[in-house]
């Protein structure tokens, strides 16, 4: 029998304020990519000091919300919000945003940040980049709680019958819950698609670019793998994924606006890749981990 998805989105009331599990998974996210980021620099990975990195950390958080809203809003959004409800763009805890986005405000930050303390833009990318997928996992798994982003029907055990995904019945929750109780709606479940790309966008991700960068690596090696991991993995979840309402298939009757931003990640992760092979290696520098000392690279 598939899974009746009856999660609150709400996961603590305080007076007029609800504090959402969608804006948690991003606390959570951001806290777990600190605590990994800091074991990291200790380890000389990103041979700058503390002070440096926790600068590096609030840009970082800031490319991301500020990038995938952004992002969020240009891209998967009527426009029409511009002029009849401006605001809309704050309304974070709603859901609503965009990796890619956050992608470009993680560059954007990282490249002020690299300016400013006179590190090698990529240094910092391939520091930053096994960091990501924390984030991106937990926030996988707040699409889940928001019950949004679904798939598309399944006959699969694992199936789930999304609420949100029903509103043309016309019906309550509580009326949903007894339909479903009663195997009415058992044709209504739907591939739990988030939960498939916090597998691989998170817990795969994570899992095989830490490994990788335990070891020192060439320049752009960390930063091309995880363009290439990702720009696959989201490619592949797209085909069971449903796509934004406003947007549908935009050719081919398959091919969606997550797809076409995600092929030019695939092409970038190839060639860091390709240009790793004869680049210089960043050694851990424990010294420089503990004092601003400027790095060290061999060739």
């Amino acid at each position: 029998m598939p899974y009746f998805h009856d999660i609150d989105p709400i996961a603590l009331q305080l007076g007029p304020v609800a504090v959402h599990w969608y804006g948690i998974m991003y606390l959570l996210g951001f806290a777990g990519a600190w605590f990994v980021g800091e074991y990291r620099r200790k380890q000389g990975r990103l041979p700058v000091s503390h002070e440096a990195f926790s600068d590096l950390a609030f840009y970082v958080m800031l490319g991301v919300i500020l990038g995938g809203r952004i992002w969020y809003m240009l891209s998967y959004v009527s426009l029409d919000w511009i002029v009849h409800d401006p605001l809309a763009i704050f309304r974070v805890w709603d859901g609503g945003m965009s990796f890619h986005g956050g992608l470009i405000g993680v560059l954007l930050a990282g490249w002020i940040w690299s300016r400013r303390n006179k590190v090698h833009f990529f240094d910092t990318i391939d520091f930053v980049a096994p960091l990501v997928p924390i984030g991106l996992g937990l926030g996988r798994l707040g699409n889940f709680i928001n019950g949004e982003l679904w798939g598309k029907i399944t006959d699969a055990p694992w199936g789930v019958i999304f609420p949100s995904a029903l509103d043309d019945l016309h019906k309550t929750r509580e009326e949903l819950h007894q339909m479903y109780l009663a195997g009415q709606l058992n044709g209504q479940a739907r591939h739990p698609s988030q939960l498939y790309e916090f597998a691989l966008e998170g817990v795969a991700m994570f899992a095989v670019l830490f490994l990788f960068s335990l070891k020192p690596r060439p320049r752009y090696a960390i930063s091309g793998l995880f363009a290439l991991l990702y720009g696959v993995f989201r490619f592949a979840v797209e085909f069971v994924r449903i796509p934004d309402q406003q947007l549908g298939y935009l050719a081919f009757g398959w091919l969606t606006m997550g797809q076409i931003q995600s092929l030019p990640l695939v092409i970038i992760g190839v060639v860091l890749l390709w240009l790793s092979r004869r680049a210089p290696t960043l050694q851990p520098d424990l010294v420089a981990a503990n004092a601003s000392v400027s790095t060290k690279e061999v060739a």
